[in-house]
């Protein structure tokens, strides 16, 4: 099966020119129709002519042969003779005279009606009407009228070229002036291209002006109001974007103080209750020593010791609460994990390596902090399908990286709204504890940050 011949350069051409051919192309259809019929009708009139042109010239040459009929026998063919040299070319006929042997005695000469030029071949064909020649006798001389069209097909052959050469210059015109009407028309849409790029670029305040067109009114309406509820639509999330990150900053912020509430009150009690605790246990252990001949005072020191022990381990259970353990991170990080990979449904892998003798309560809080904030960045920015954690320990330090297969640009701390205050935040508190944070863009895609954290880090700042 033959593929149809590709056009590149007119399915590159624009509307208005493919427009103007296609209009061309069915103006020159209705042309080769109206030709047509001009041809059928051309045809019918030059076997008219030429048959009317017969029949005159026949009937002529029988009133001739009629006056040759009183001459004497012998003169007869000769004077047919003459009198056919002296009729020279007949209209739309030739002209030829045999005698008793059949040998042409005489041909009409040709016609000097555009001398010299015949119409092609093919033209002629289509238009050719055999017409039977007639012949007339005299005396054994025949007299023959062969109808001859050729001059009749060389004037429509004529007319036909003029015909041609208007009807290619009115197609000329007429593309020339559909493209010019249509790229006037559809000027306009260079200015809707414009503003529909410029909005795509993020500048929402790109309105149309209206156009004298009535659809392009109408389109210049409905540009304008799609990108103000856009607008609008991008305000609300600009500002409920902004307030998240508000109240995610509160949240931490409200965290930090409660923290450090926290250990205020461990340290108070640590240091105040504890010790006071202690001490009356080991006065009770001392009365206990001493008073092993005495019964009743050794079951009240006795008790005092019991009580104070209980006290004690109270207290540490108390202190407990307010102070996780630093050993505890590793079963905080692995439940913040799994808890964040149930909520979202992202592929998340994670490895965590901590140091054999454990971090302290700070660095522990500004890790597990640091984990959330990132992972909350991959939520609301990044696009993301899978994201790897690492959590491990190195020499003198905690390095924490988190790396996404998402969106990459325009995820770093910019200090607008909805860009990244969670990462400020996320700088800011590792820079308190002596760290350092990088975020970077792989060249094959994704996001990544990585925090470096020194193991014994303590707050910079009080």
């Amino acid at each position: 099966m033959m593929r149809p011949f590709p056009l590149p350069a007119l399915r590159q051409a624009g509307l208005h020119t493919r427009v103007g051919l296609v209009l061309c192309a069915l103006a020159a259809s209705l042309l080769l129709v109206l030709g047509g019929l001009w041809l059928h009708a051309t045809r019918n009139a030059v076997h008219e002519e030429v048959e009317a042109a017969t029949r005159v010239s026949e009937q002529w040459l029988k009133v001739v042969i009629g006056e040759l009929q009183a001459l004497p026998p012998g003169a007869r063919g000769e004077r047919l003779l003459a009198v056919a040299a002296g009729i020279g070319r007949v209209r739309a006929n030739v002209l030829e005279l045999r005698d008793a042997d059949g040998q042409l005695r005489h041909v009409s000469p040709p016609s000097t009606y555009k001398a010299g030029r015949e119409a092609p071949a093919w033209f002629a064909g289509l238009l050719a009407s055999p017409l039977p020649p007639r012949h007339l006798g005299v005396d054994g001389y025949r007299l023959s009228l062969l109808p001859d069209s050729s001059r009749a097909v060389l004037d429509a052959w004529d007319e036909l070229l003029g015909m041609a050469g208007w009807a290619l210059l009115f197609l000329a015109a007429l593309f020339a002036g559909v493209r010019q009407a249509l790229g006037r028309a559809l000027r306009p849409l260079d200015q809707v291209m414009q503003a529909l790029d410029r909005t795509g670029s993020g500048r929402f305040d790109t309105r149309l002006p209206q156009f004298a067109a009535p659809e392009l009114g109408r389109l210049a309406r409905a540009f304008n109001g799609m990108a103000d509820r856009l607008k609008a639509a991008v305000d609300d999330n600009v500002r409920l974007e902004t307030a998240r990150e508000v109240a995610e900053q509160m949240r931490n912020r409200l965290e930090d103080e409660r923290r450090a509430e926290r250990e205020s009150i461990a340290r108070e009690l640590h240091d105040e209750l504890a010790q006071g605790i202690t001490a009356v246990r080991a006065l009770g252990g001392a009365i206990v020593q001493r008073t092993a001949e005495q019964p009743a005072l050794h079951g009240h020191a006795q008790s005092i010791v019991a009580v104070t022990g209980e006290m004690q381990d109270g207290v540490r259970r108390i202190l407990h609460r307010l102070r996780p353990d630093a050993d505890d991170l590793s079963v905080r990080l692995a439940r913040c994990v799994e808890a964040w990979r149930r909520q979202h449904g992202i592929a998340l892998d994670s490895r965590i390596s901590l140091p054999d003798g454990g971090v302290d309560d700070e660095l522990a809080q500004a890790v597990l902090r640091i984990v959330q904030e990132g992972l909350t960045n991959v939520v609301r920015h990044a696009q993301a399908s899978r994201v790897e954690l690492a959590v491990q320990a190195g020499d003198a330090e905690l390095r924490v990286r988190l790396a996404d297969n998402g969106r990459g640009a325009g995820r770093g701390p910019s200090g607008q709204a909805g860009c990244g205050l969670g990462l400020l935040g996320m700088r800011e508190r590792v820079a308190l504890l002596g760290g350092h944070l990088e975020f970077t863009s792989p060249a094959g895609g994704g996001f990544v940050f990585e925090a470096r954290l020194p193991v014994n880090a303590r707050s910079v700042v009080s």
